[in-house]
């Protein structure tokens, strides 16, 4: 049987949609009638007729289907075609139904990001109340999905609009083009705009002002980059570092063989140094907490005599013992202030509540302690005495976690100090409950529905703390974010609440989000540019930045990389800063472009406002005060001041733990051992047997 489609406009030029008045069809059937054609629509081969609705005028004789009907019917359509192929053709056969878009609304502003093609979205809120859409695409696959959506809600009331769920498009997705998720995702994407411009046109026929307004954010090109708003300019103003201060630099780096390991969220101003400096220095990195110990042993192992570490006490430490089990105990490490330079996660692990944790935890065997890197040494050195300790990063944590409880079913995991992280961890596994077995294969081979409901009573985590830069991702900017920029690819830090997290997991679920660590988040907007890249066509992409503004350094400097890697890139690149207003003091010293050419030069952009700007109990925190503590001046400072042999700057330099815990042993060592622990999981994809055996060992004792 052939699919023969009759489409009966009511009048010769009803196919182009006009804004005033709204073209009106008439009902349009697909019947099954010819030998040709599709061959294998069902088993049973029966012939059946139904009707589509195409976009009607507002009279009461041609009122659409109610919406769970027309939905209901789309499903059952689906579901009737058992192959692939055919739910495909039957895709190919909706894109004919679709009206023609004019050419006027083939716009950047009207682009839905995330499809594999280009996809265009317009719509209209009528006299009658009823929405109106038209959409294009240069892809016939995705027009027809778009013809599909159009289906259900062209001429619905904004409340329907906004009533449907992805989760209510799944049944959609099941065999169509072999499981193609890049494809898959258009449903997801068009719907979210369709969404987000009705309730922008709402709130236009309302008369009531933009409810939220725009976050501050940085627009990449080939060409240039352009900031918007007086944070992101604040951003700017370090994209050019005086060249007599990077020279500075590099001539007392070189000439005293220094290592310089720092993290994303570092000062401004010595970040954009810093990364101008690499390309006369390779003794530069900038990473993470976790790999900046590496990086140090390596310079190490290049000649460098002295690691400067650009940090929080934690980290220096961290460098400082890792250098000492590899041997180089002789190069020096050094911080950026003789003064504290605390976290407040390091903080809440070293509170009595968080010893009164773990005292609970090693009266439950078989109890292992899954603890945060960005702790003390001496954290994690009292911790592993009490409880066995493996520590874990933002990117591990879910695979250490489930690789414990693989390895020992009946253990008890105790996480921490991080609240939010622990708390978006169960969740996170709450949601595995809900996947099949093969879907959690994928995410952990050893692991199906009845190991994760039973793992689940036995995670445990401690709820007392919290990243002062994470904390403050909460309801406001949620609220900004779903109204603004739901159409966005949305990135978020584990640590960050849990509304939050639930928002870029939503995202996740349709290619559009990562939840993860600042790698993951990095590896994340650098797949998503390449593609775009690889296209090579225009587009605008936009990532709203869910952790700490000092990231936005690495994230240009990888856009800006790949911009330039296409000689004829039109990929525009927005990063949005999801910042409040209020969190930023007015000032007008920053003499800063609006828009800045820089030309074949990859510089990055530097983090928040110097001084520690940037966070505000009205939304997101952009800087880290204990990180801007880091400073271009201390640096120069310590490296000026190199060899000590004066001690000017003792107070400055990283030292060795001297003190022992309770069982008389060096800190430094038995804090090492659940770093190594990690190490040894991170290499061999399972927990080492001494570790197990200190678990075992602890049961034993009960």
């Amino acid at each position: 049987m052939a699919l023969a489609l009759s489409v009966t406009p009511t009048s010769s030029s009803s196919c182009v949609p006009s804004r005033n008045p709204t073209p009106s069809f008439k009902t349009t059937h697909l019947n099954f009638a010819s030998p040709r054609g599709i061959h294998a629509i069902n088993p049973l081969r029966r012939s059946f007729q139904f009707s589509i609705s195409a976009v009607t005028s507002s009279s009461s004789s041609q009122t659409t289907e109610l919406f769970p009907h027309k939905l209901q019917r789309l499903v059952k359509e689906f579901k009737s075609l058992t192959e692939p192929i055919d739910r495909l053709k039957w895709v190919l056969r909706y894109a004919s139904l679709l009206p023609q878009m004019p050419d006027s609304s083939r716009t950047e502003s009207n682009r839905v990001m995330g499809c594999t093609a280009r996809v265009w979205l317009d719509a209209e809120l009528g006299q009658d109340g009823k929405m109106r859409f038209w959409a294009d695409s240069d892809s016939d696959v995705s027009k027809g999905m778009c013809s599909c959506l159009i289906q259900l809600l062209d001429t619905t009331t904004p409340e329907e609009v906004m009533e449907l769920k992805t989760e209510d498009l799944l049944e959609l997705n099941v065999g169509l083009l072999g499981g193609e998720r890049s494809r898959v995702n258009t449903w997801h994407n068009v719907l979210v705009s369709m969404q987000k411009k009705t309730r922008q046109l709402v709130a236009e026929k309302e008369g009531k002002p933009p409810t939220f307004e725009p976050f501050p954010s940085l627009l990449l090109t080939s060409d240039g980059i352009e900031a918007k708003g007086s944070f992101a300019e604040a951003q700017a103003k370090y994209l050019f570092p005086e060249e007599s201060r990077v020279q500075e630099l590099v001539k007392v780096l070189k000439e005293k063989k220094i290592g310089v390991s720092a993290h994303f969220y570092m000062d401004p101003e010595v970040q954009g140094v810093l990364t101008a400096a690499q390309k006369h220095w390779p003794h530069i990195y900038i990473s993470d907490s976790l790999i900046m110990a590496d990086a140090a042993v390596k310079m190490a192992k290049a000649g460098c005599q002295y690691i400067t570490v650009l940090g929080v006490d934690f980290m220096s430490e961290n460098v400082r013992a890792i250098l000492d089990q590899a041997g180089f105990g002789e190069v020096g490490v050094y911080r950026m202030s003789d003064e504290s330079i605390g976290c407040s996660l390091a903080d809440a692990a070293s509170a009595p509540a968080y010893l009164s944790y773990l005292e609970a935890a090693s009266l439950s065997p078989p109890s292992l302690h899954v603890v945060y890197i960005n702790t003390s040494l001496e954290t994690k050195a009292f911790a592993h005495e009490l409880v066995p300790t493996i520590t874990c990063t933002s990117s591990n944590v879910v695979q250490t976690i489930l690789q414990a409880f693989a390895q020992m079913p009946e253990l008890n995991v105790w996480y921490g100090p991080d609240s939010y992280m622990g708390a978006n961890i169960v969740k996170l596994f709450q949601q595995m409950t809900l996947m099949t077995d093969e879907e959690i294969a994928n995410i952990h081979p050893k692991h199906n529905l009845d190991s994760i409901k039973s793992l689940l009573p036995r995670l445990h985590y401690f709820q007392e703390g919290t990243c002062v830069v994470h904390h403050l991702f909460g309801h406001e900017v949620v609220e900004r974010i779903k109204y603004m920029y739901c159409d966005a690819f949305l990135t978020a830090h584990l640590e960050v609440p849990g509304e939050m997290f639930s928002l870029a997991m939503e995202a996740k679920k349709r290619d559009m989000g990562v939840v993860g660590s600042t790698q993951n988040i990095l590896d994340f907007i650098k797949k998503k540019v390449q593609e775009a890249v690889d296209r090579d066509v225009d587009d605008h992409l936009q990532f709203v930045l869910g952790t700490e503004s000092g990231m936005v350094t690495s994230i240009v400097a990888v856009i800006r990389s790949l911009l330039a890697s296409s000689a004829n890139s039109e990929v525009k690149v927005e990063v949005v800063f999801p910042v409040s207003s209020d969190s930023m003091s007015k000032t007008s010293s920053l003499e800063v472009p609006s828009s800045i050419r820089v030309g074949d030069v990859v510089l990055p952009v530097v983090p928040g406002v110097a001084g520690g700007e940037g966070c505000s109990i009205h939304g997101g925190c952009a800087s880290c005060p204990y990180m801007k503590m880091n400073s271009l001046n201390s640096l120069l400072k310590v490296c000026q001041s190199l060899p000590d042999v004066e001690n000017v700057i003792g107070g400055f330099k990283a030292e060795r733990f001297k003190r022992q815990t309770p069982q008389g042993k060096l800190i430094a060592d038995v804090g090492c051992e659940p770093i190594l622990h990690m190490r040894h999981f991170q290499a061999n994809k399972e927990l080492p047997k001494k570790l197990l055996d200190h678990v075992s060992s602890r049961e034993g004792k009960r």
